[in-house]
């Protein structure tokens, strides 16, 4: 359950009343006139109807730059309910974000700040001294920070949504991120001696067709996990599909001149890459994530148009690169 505020002049009070009427709302109510000409109304609603009544309030109130939409939670509604007057319907685990609340959530691991650097630099510290220790506990410390996934999904959502502006934040916050984690394990790597015997070092040093299954799958399980409102589930993506430990692998390897070992890491780091974009934007397109406007969804399509075949393109060039690897090298 959600309670959409909607504060808009009082002439627009009998259009939102109509819009909660041909969407079945649960309950409207208002609040007295204020002094500005404008009034509150509420609606309460479920997750099914959410974005058509959010898509109709957006399309009416379009024209008024006074008018102001506030989605809020309800942590629980009483009475319940119910249906034809039997037992209290239960709402299932696989509820449905709408297009605003995914883009506000997912907008915020694309914000390039202090403290978005500072999570890469504790991170990628973290990473290091497990990989060094060969310490997988610690490893998967640093794997839920994942600071560089929420620019890779915020990209895929901007593609999805035609968002030049979310596109190019993305990018440039992922490429920082990297560029730090990069630079700090590779200056560990010339300050400190590596432990090559490390099975969590060594891991990230190969890459096999079943690391693409894996971030192909961790990708879309992350779209999932946040359109359908479970953000839980994102600790296991970050886990599976984590791209610090790779990128602080090949700092590592490159501070210490193993340039074999670096490739194979960057390697996988690129599969990573690649994979949890290309299914991120498949799964936006599936679960029908787009703008809301005909031009808008315009823009969308020939932006997810591209940026598909520039990933399944780029894919095809690591399957080759990985095969090539495994049957060349002794």
């Amino acid at each position: 359950m959600k309670i959409i505020e909607v504060i808009a002049d009082v002439s627009y009070q009998d259009i939102i009343t109509t819009i909660a009427d041909q969407h079945d709302v649960r309950d409207c109510w208002m609040g007295p006139k204020g002094e500005d000409g404008r009034r509150m109304i509420r609606l309460i609603l479920g997750d099914k109807k959410r974005q058509e009544v959010l898509d109709a309030l957006q399309g009416a109130l379009g024209n008024s730059a006074k008018a102001k939409i506030v989605v809020m939670a309800a942590e629980a509604v009483l009475p319940r309910v119910e249906i034809n007057g039997d037992k209290p319907s239960v709402q299932t685990a696989a509820g449905t974000t709408t297009r605003e609340e995914l883009y506000n959530n997912i907008e915020k691991g694309a914000r390039l700040n202090s403290t978005y650097v500072i999570l890469v630099v504790l991170s990628t510290i973290v990473v290091a001294i497990g990989l060094l220790a060969d310490n997988v506990a610690v490893v998967i410390g640093a794997m839920v920070i994942a600071p560089l996934l929420g620019p890779n999904i915020a990209l895929a959502l901007a593609t999805a949504m035609g968002d030049t502006e979310l596109i190019w934040k993305s990018l440039k916050t992922g490429a920082v991120g990297l560029f730090v984690a990069l630079g700090l394990s590779i200056l560990i790597g010339k300050l400190w001696h590596l432990n090559f015997d490390s099975q969590e070092l060594l891991a990230r040093t190969d890459v096999g067709l079943d690391s693409m299954a894996l971030a192909l799958a961790s990708g879309a399980a992350a779209v999932l996990s946040l359109s359908t409102g479970l953000p839980s589930v994102l600790v296991g993506v970050m886990v599976a599909v984590a791209l610090l430990p790779p990128t602080a692998t090949m700092g590592l390897m490159l501070g210490a001149g193993k340039m074999e070992s670096a490739m194979g890491a960057a390697l996988l780091l690129a599969v990573n890459v690649v994979c949890v974009n290309l299914s991120a934007k498949v799964t936006f397109l599936a679960r029908g994530i787009k703008p809301r406007t005909g031009l808008e969804k315009q823009k969308a399509r020939q932006s997810m148009t591209t940026y598909i075949v520039f990933w399944v393109v780029s894919l095809l060039i690591l399957g080759v690169a990985i095969y090539l690897r495994h049957h060349t090298l002794p």
